[in-house]
């Protein structure tokens, strides 16, 4: 049976480790999301193509961070609206913190 999951990144180091862990979860026929909530780098063309794939199989990358929007085509959302897309879920996942 097919799980909602959320990734929740809170360290911008980890969030390319993140997404190919929801790309994984994505791939076993599960909804794979992932919720970026500080800065992060650019991402390069591989990690583009692998969001890509995230969206490709119903999923989502979101981020509070406008910025990190922009320079990387992050779907926005708001702390609130991000609070109700976990109540949704399944299994939350924190990843990368410290």
């Amino acid at each position: 049976m097919s799980k909602k999951v959320c990734f929740l990144y809170a360290n911008g180091d980890y969030v390319v480790d993140g997404m190919r862990s929801a790309l994984g979860l994505a791939v076993e026929n599960n909804y794979a999301y992932g919720a970026v909530l500080t800065e992060m780098p650019e991402l390069d063309e591989h990690n583009k193509e692998n969001l890509d794939w995230i969206r490709d199989m119903e999923g989502e990358v979101y981020s509070t961070i406008p910025a990190n929007c922009e320079k990387n085509d992050l779907a926005p959302i708001t702390l609130e609206e991000l609070g109700q897309k976990l109540r949704e879920m399944d299994l939350i996942v924190p990843y990368g913190t410290k």
